[in-house]
């Protein structure tokens, strides 16, 4: 059976949503999250640090003007150590622009991030970040970060508690597959819309390579990854025990994962990742490379 794509996939996520078409659907999104009304979107540049040649580039998956404010959204298929402090940079360098321009300093302006997180391990459905500190005194007003909890979400599905799924069934709806869909869509237009939209986007030749190309790329990194961390650790003890003594085992394993390092970032090369690829999976600097 072919795989199903859904919105839980950034790439899915933005072939739907970032079309004026279907700028009703994704009101409704933000509204559920957010819990106020929106009457007005415009899509804004998805290509961060533009004026800056020596940061690496960075294409958000949707970053919004609206009536309430800026908001930029980031789907987060899987939860690396470094995604929180990735987002934050994110929403930072977005903060920063915005108050740089014009003639003063204000906060009038709302600066949105929301996460739309899967493999998160916190109990909570949404988590609310602000700039405060302990007693709750706010530093800035104008910078809130929403964390959602999506497959916490999708329990209420599992459930069947028909009360929390009328209530979230725009945050449901983007991780189902088409029969779920069709249930949820029998008295709901927005949902059906949905439903058409993404099964287009499944239909697509294009978005189907693309899709299969990153899976595959993903496939072959992690490969990497436990490969090289395997042979690291086996040529390491194989020297540390060599040498006989503790600080020579510990030295033993950082010289044998260092030498596979090099090995696979070789390899890496040929299968033609770009250089900032490589030092986030090898640990070997942008200079060393």
């Amino acid at each position: 059976m072919e795989k199903f794509y859904t919105c839980k996939y950034d790439r899915a996520f933005k072939e739907v949503f970032m079309k004026e078409e279907n700028k009703d659907i994704l009101e409704k999104v933000l509204e559920t999250i957010l819990k106020v009304k929106i009457d007005k979107i415009r899509f804004l540049n998805l290509e961060r640090n533009v004026d800056n040649i020596k940061v690496k580039r960075k294409h958000l998956d949707l970053y919004l003007e609206t009536d309430i404010g800026k908001i930029q959204v980031e789907v987060n298929t899987e939860n690396p150590k470094y995604l929180n402090s990735r987002n934050m940079a994110y929403i930072c360098d977005i903060y920063s622009h915005h108050i740089l321009v014009g003639e003063e300093y204000n906060e009038k302006t709302l600066i949105i991030q929301i996460n739309m997180s899967y493999d998160i391990k916190n109990e909570e459905y949404i988590r609310k970040y602000l700039v405060q500190d302990d007693k709750g005194n706010k530093y800035v007003k104008n910078l809130i970060i929403y964390e959602i909890n999506m497959e916490k979400y999708k329990s209420f599905w599992y459930n069947k508690n028909q009360e929390e799924i009328e209530a979230n069934k725009y945050l449901l709806m983007l991780d189902l597959g088409l029969k779920e869909l069709r249930k949820l869509s029998i008295k709901d237009k927005v949902v059906s819309k949905y439903m058409n939209e993404i099964e287009r986007v499944n239909e697509e030749p294009e978005f189907r390579e693309y899709m299969s190309a990153e899976e595959d790329n993903r496939k072959i990194e992690n490969s990497i990854r436990s490969e090289g961390y395997e042979d690291g650790v086996k040529a390491g003890l194989e020297q540390g025990i060599e040498q006989g003594i503790e600080k020579g085992l510990e030295k033993g394993i950082e010289q044998g994962i260092n030498t596979r390092n090099k090995e696979i970032a070789k390899e890496m090369q040929k299968r033609n990742f770009s250089i900032e690829e490589i030092s986030q999976i090898t640990g070997i600097s942008l200079k060393d490379l």
